[in-house]
């Protein structure tokens, strides 16, 4: 379904501990807009809800609602020097509409 690179998980783990939030999964999930393109969001979230799928990427556990799975299926998350000094995570989808230029989040 989704795969997280190394680089991500690290990433994703140093968060969790800076948050306090170590052993919680990573909940991600996506909106499409109604000009077609897509909005991620990503959380730590203890919250379990019906229908969520639950695997593991690179340690990671992840947490998917139904909602979001289909627009997920494939993606990949990665964190990456975007400019100098500047990263961040990025959603290499092969679903969304702008997929050319993976789009990133703020963490």
């Amino acid at each position: 379904m989704i795969t997280v690179t190394p680089a991500a998980a690290e990433q994703i783990r140093t968060s969790a501990k800076q948050g306090r939030m170590e052993g919680m999964p990573l909940r991600i999930a996506v909106l499409r807009q109604a000009d077609g393109s897509f909005h991620y969001a990503m959380g730590f979230d203890d919250a379990q809800r019906e229908g969520d799928a639950r695997f593991t990427s690179h340690g990671i556990e992840l947490v998917i609602a139904p909602t979001s799975a289909p627009l997920l299926q494939g993606t990949v998350v990665d964190y990456v020097e975007l400019e100098p000094d500047k990263f961040d995570f990025i959603f290499m989808n092969p679903n969304d509409p702008d997929c050319q230029a993976p789009l990133a989040t703020e963490t």
